[in-house]
């Protein structure tokens, strides 16, 4: 199932009454993330000198992780796409209907000399998305929802799974983590209308509850990290 005020994205008509309908939502549902403050990654990466390094994870609708990591300082691109299935099925209406194997997800291009792959797995369970809701996300159903890792290599695969064994340890959640770590998935980047969807449409009622606390939170815990402007994708939104 798909939340009705995210497959309503497309009309004109809500993107403009989206502060007035978010104002009314308000009574019936609170916001669907809640700072979670963890420790940093025991196990991560041993620096390489490299300037670009790529992740990809998934945790929900990609506006909102796309829109956390858009303002993540280190962070040269996010984009939005589609990882676990084939190519003939990376298309938005195709993996809405949760057969694909997709998750919606973010290409994450970061400079290591800045910010660490650790430090993004930090960034990704702590504010991005709830790693304990399994193939859902706040008000979406579905495995393409789900919580996952696509690492890009073995050492990527190696600190995830350390990582995700070291919040398991500690109880960082109050219900275990349901991340799946899936490697050897190609990236599929999704259509232009939903890149920076959260930059294009902040009084949008799904971004309105679901996602702009995300960046609040992202602020909030990791104030060294938070960019106040987004690195965009910057294509046209048809």
């Amino acid at each position: 199932m798909i939340s009705s005020f995210k497959t309503g994205f497309v009309f004109p008509a809500m993107l403009l009454a989206g502060l007035a309908a978010a104002a009314s939502f308000a009574a019936t549902r609170s916001t669907a993330e809640e700072a979670r403050v963890i420790p940093p990654a025991a196990v991560d990466e041993a620096a390489t000198g490299a300037d670009s390094e790529v992740a990809v994870v998934a945790g929900g609708c990609f506006w909102g992780v796309q829109g956390v990591f858009q303002h993540v300082d280190g962070v040269t691109s996010a984009v939005s796409g589609y990882a676990g299935g084939e190519k003939a099925t990376a298309h938005y209406e195709m993996t809405s209907s949760g057969n694909t194997g997709h998750a919606e997800s973010v290409q994450i291009t970061f400079d290591p000399r800045k910010i660490t792959y650790g430090r993004i797995l930090q960034v990704y369970f702590s504010v991005a998305h709830d790693p304990t809701e399994l193939n859902r996300q706040g008000p979406d159903e579905g495995t393409q929802y789900r919580s996952a890792i696509f690492p890009m290599n073995d050492e990527q695969a190696r600190v995830a799974k350390a990582y995700i064994a070291q919040l398991g340890s500690v109880h960082a959640f109050s219900a275990p983590i349901v991340t799946t770590i899936e490697p050897g998935k190609t990236f599929y980047r999704a259509e232009d209308y939903h890149q920076d969807f959260l930059a294009h449409n902040p009084g949008y009622p799904y971004i309105v509850f679901n996602d702009l606390p995300k960046i609040a939170n992202l602020k909030q815990v990791f104030p060294t990290l938070y960019r106040p402007d987004p690195v965009l994708v910057g294509v046209g939104r048809s």
